[in-house]
């Protein structure tokens, strides 16, 4: 597995262990859920090496931004380095 797509995985796992652990309750429904399903199957295709051009984790920071007024959460910086690994890969 090459450097890149290594990077990408594992900033995935963090965003959805992040989202797993801090905002448990809240993934089930709206923004965060669908925020987390993404990543869930970005990461599932990235394992089983399948096409990337699926991958639709990109605009994951606006989705999260246009639904709440929390700047300044940590996640959003999680989701900014994923969506940078994912444009680079």
């Amino acid at each position: 597995m090459d450097n890149k797509k290594k990077q990408l995985i594992n900033q995935i796992k963090v965003v959805i262990n992040n989202l797993e652990n801090d905002y448990y309750n809240e993934i089930t429904s709206g923004v965060l859920q669908l925020i987390y399903i993404r990543y869930k199957n970005a990461l599932k295709s990235l394992e089983d090496n399948e096409d990337i051009r699926e991958l639709n984790i990109i605009g994951g920071i606006r989705a999260y931004m246009d639904s709440y007024s929390d700047y300044q959460n940590p996640l959003l910086e999680e989701l900014h380095k994923a969506e940078n690994y994912i444009m680079n890969y």
